[in-house]
C-alpha cells in the first residue's frame, strides 16, 4: 500500500511540474523578423536593430545565436527570432540569420 501511495504521490508531483513547464513555453512568444543590423556589443552580448517602426532597437541575444554576432557588422540584413513577453515586445534574440540577399 506505501508503494502505491508514493507512485500516486510521485505521479502528482510530476504532473505539477510538466504543467508549470508548458505554460512557461506558452507564454513566450517568438517571431521572426527581418531587418538590418545597426551595431552589436559582443561584450553585453547584444544587437542594435532597426524595429518595425524603422526606429534603432537594443535586444539582449541568448544560446546558440551569442555565436552569430562575431560575424555580424553593420548594414547586414538579417531574419532574427525574437522572443517576445505578453505585450508583444521584443524581450531577447534566439536566433540570427543572414537574409537570403545577404548570403554569400
Amino acid at each position: 500500500m506505501k508503494k502505491l501511495m508514493l507512485l500516486v504521490a510521485a505521479a502528482f508531483v510530476a504532473s505539477l511540474i510538466l504543467g508549470q513547464v508548458a505554460l512557461v513555453k506558452a507564454a513566450e512568444k517568438t517571431h521572426d523578423m527581418t531587418t538590418q543590423v545597426v551595431s552589436v556589443d559582443l561584450e553585453k552580448k547584444t544587437i542594435t536593430f532597426k524595429n518595425d517602426k524603422g526606429e534603432d532597437q537594443t535586444a539582449p541575444v541568448t544560446g546558440k545565436a551569442v555565436e552569430s554576432l562575431k560575424t555580424l557588422k553593420a548594414g547586414d540584413k538579417v531574419t532574427l527570432t525574437c522572443s517576445d513577453n505578453e505585450k508583444g515586445e521584443h524581450q531577447g534574440v534566439s536566433a540570427i540569420e543572414l537574409a537570403k540577399e545577404d548570403k554569400k
